[in-house]
């Protein structure tokens, strides 16, 4: 029998949400998004039989057993416990929650429901991504000691004044992009438990025009932007690996890059997708590349992909659907992100206190 799915937020994810649980045998039965007229427009849109503007409406009334989550980040846990209560599967956007503690309360209410608790970390269901994780699994790059995780944009603001700016409602500002980077890296690296993080955050451009990203983005005169411009930090591991960061949405550099860089005891890689425009996926080229020591000589391998415009979110998202049919292994695990939001808010607690801390 299929899953059947209820969306809660009509924004652009919604796309990827939708084709990704259908390319999986799951129906997307309801969207539920409180702007006057927006559920309506994407149940049209995208062949969706029922629409409500209020979630309580959704829940109430829709045949759905599992629930996407497509809104600012600071709802994602209140609407997660809502659903995983009304005992809903729950998949959602990043970043998991607004911190660790967040993340925990949806775990415990997640295990007392005895439902699936999942997260869009898409960039694990890249080709480039999975063709290169076959690699470290069986043994060709042996132990990655040492990783860098980026994403940084010179001019990337996602608007002035809105959600994204404010950091009640983000969380953050380039640091949570980040996290699928992050996430990235720790994956690859077998998601080891940190142990100390030491970061700095810069606001500089924060509230310059000039810097703006090309999405169209409306802004706000009277909003807030109390989030950072750009980050640093490294974190060292438990197990002696350790991981550097650097991103930003306004910063001196060339030009946007995305990237996971790791050196490992037997080789080393890189998935990277370098942009001619920021933010314009189109001028964007990807790189996958393994290098490593055969016979006294260095040898750097192209690992050529089938190409995938979606960064593999409808992939992640038919993942979910599999994952609670038992069908495959999930992307990401709760403790997963519960381990990551910990580095993030240890990157701010850093920042903060200009100094390291233990995680």
């Amino acid at each position: 029998m299929s899953i059947k799915v209820g969306v809660i937020g009509a924004g652009g994810m919604l796309r990827y949400h939708a084709a990704g649980f259908r390319q999986a045998g799951a129906v997307v039965n309801a969207v539920a998004d409180p702007a006057p007229g927006a559920a309506d427009r994407a149940a049209a849109q995208w062949q969706i039989p029922s629409a409500f503007e209020s979630v309580d409406a959704m829940l109430a009334e829709a045949d759905i057993d599992a629930v996407s989550i497509i809104v600012p980040n600071k709802f994602h846990k209140p609407l997660a416990l809502q659903c995983l209560k009304a005992g809903k599967h729950v998949f959602s956007e990043k970043p998991p929650a607004l911190n660790a503690a967040e993340v925990q309360e949806m775990i415990d209410a997640a295990n007392a429901a005895g439902k699936k608790l999942m997260f869009n970390f898409n960039n694990r269901a890249r080709p480039e991504s999975i063709a290169m994780q076959q690699y470290i699994a069986d043994g060709t790059v042996g132990k990655i000691n040492s990783a860098q995780a980026k994403w940084i944009r010179r001019t990337g603001i996602p608007g002035f004044g809105g959600w994204f700016t404010t950091k009640a409602l983000s969380g953050g500002g380039p640091v949570i992009d980040l996290l699928h980077m992050i996430d990235l890296a720790l994956y690859f690296m077998g998601y080891p438990e940190p142990a100390h993080v030491l970061a700095q955050t810069f606001d500089d451009h924060i509230t310059d025009k000039g810097f703006k990203g090309p999405w169209g983005i409306p802004d706000r005169a009277d909003g807030t932007n109390d989030v950072e411009a750009a980050a640093h930090g490294f974190v060292t591991f438990k197990t002696g690996q350790v991981l550097s960061l650097q991103v930003s949405w306004a910063e001196m550099i060339k030009r946007e890059e995305v990237s996971v860089v790791f050196q490992g005891a037997k080789a080393g890689g890189k998935v990277e997708r370098l942009f001619g425009r920021d933010g314009i996926d189109e001028t964007a080229i990807d790189t996958c590349e393994l290098y490593v020591q055969e016979n006294g000589r260095s040898v750097n391998r192209s690992i050529v992909t089938e190409a995938c415009e979606d960064m593999g979110r409808s992939a992640s998202a038919a993942n979910f659907i599999e994952a609670i049919e038992g069908k495959a292994e999930a992307f990401n695990t709760p403790d997963q992100a519960l381990k990551l939001m910990k580095i993030i808010d240890a990157i701010y607690e850093s920042a903060a206190t200009k100094a390291p801390v233990a995680v």
